[in-house]
């Protein structure tokens, strides 16, 4: 399989702060990323996992905060993460109608590895979010992810990510072309203190005529040499696609902080072109691998944790907004020119590299 080219093998480069030695998520220690892919003629789906950190995810829970720019989404367990600011399980994205089989799927991964759940302590949360991949590549109506595909994509994480239209980014479509997974880092430097911060998006929204690259407007410019080639339109116009963005970081934040962090994922998004249209699910879930959360409440109730102060939460802000904006272009950039469902196609970003690295 050939290399895509991701951003900034074009010569573009986003914002000001340095990246991560992967300019990944997975820059954030612990954190790993696994695909399964389904890709067989009207099927064109799938599952990523997402593990947050290598320690037991419900014993030692993670600080946490999702923030929804627009809420026409079917994701489950962020209301328990709203509530309780702590996430317990790995993450699990995938399509539509297959998030209460990825939830079913995560609920047994978790009573494996923890045989107190539900018996001697309370029940867990699983995570699961989505993106609707039947709007024009996937037959959605076939239900194709399995339990089994999600547990083995829980059991493949690692900590190299594969982008574009893999895992459940195979079927998404991105203004107007093949979308997908992406991702991006950001180090960001406090004093004595290196932080890193890391986007990864599932991305599904956008019209081609509103894409920006680096503030270009470069989905004009598809439009026209589209329409030169006379190639089909592929989109009533409207603006009803949506969007995942996990965040992680290894900065000591609350959960009050980290949503402060997921807002900004959204500035990132907007760098982009997309205005968030009436039919769109906008979500995004941050976590801090820094300071874990015991389950079980220890014999002194107070203990001491760290957390950032305020003023140093600036470069973390411009860190997510940068890294948010690359992972989107890196996920159209990666993802391959497709043809799914009833024969309908996707054209590929690096198709134009000529266009995007012109200026």
């Amino acid at each position: 399989m050939s290399v895509q080219p991701r951003l900034r093998d074009l010569g573009i480069t986003i914002g000001a702060l340095p990246t991560g030695p992967g300019n990944a998520i997975t820059d954030v220690t612990g954190v790993a990323v696994g695909h399964v892919t389904l890709s067989d003629g009207s099927a064109q789906t799938g599952v990523t996992a997402i593990r947050a950190h290598p320690g037991h995810p419900f014993r030692d829970k993670l600080p946490a905060a999702a923030h929804v720019l627009n809420g026409f989404g079917k994701s489950i367990g962020l209301m328990q993460v709203a509530e309780l600011g702590t996430l317990e399980t790995p993450i699990v994205l995938t399509n539509t109608l297959s998030v209460g089989t990825a939830a079913t799927a995560l609920v047994r991964h978790m009573l494996a590895e923890t045989p107190e759940i539900g018996a001697s302590t309370g029940t867990v949360n699983p995570v699961v979010m989505e993106c609707n991949d039947g709007a024009w590549l996937n037959d959605i109506r076939g239900l194709h992810v399995s339990e089994d595909d999600v547990l083995r994509a829980l059991q493949s994480v690692g900590p190299s990510v594969v982008e574009g239209n893999v895992g459940a980014g195979t079927g998404m479509s991105c203004y107007g072309l093949a979308g997908g997974i992406g991702t991006a880092s950001r180090v960001v430097t406090r004093g004595p203190r290196r932080y890193t911060t890391g986007a990864l998006t599932l991305c599904n929204m956008g019209r081609m005529e509103d894409l920006r690259i680096d503030g270009r407007p470069v989905g004009r410019q598809l439009v026209e040499r589209l329409a030169a080639e006379k190639a089909v339109k592929q989109t009533d116009g409207r603006e009803q696609g949506s969007i995942i963005t996990v965040v992680a970081t290894d900065a000591p934040l609350d959960a009050r902080q980290l949503r402060r962090l997921a807002v900004r994922a959204g500035a990132g998004l907007a760098r982009t072109g997309t205005h968030l249209g009436s039919g769109s699910g906008d979500i995004m879930l941050a976590f801090s691998t820094a300071e874990p959360l015991p389950h079980a409440m220890p014999d002194d109730p107070e203990y001491p944790r760290r957390s950032l102060h305020e003023d140093a939460l600036d470069g973390l802000f411009r860190g997510i907004i940068e890294a948010t904006e690359e992972a989107i272009l890196n996920a159209l950039l990666a993802a391959r020119p497709i043809v799914g469902n009833k024969k309908r196609r996707r054209r590929s970003l690096a198709e134009f590299a000529d266009l995007i690295a012109g200026g």
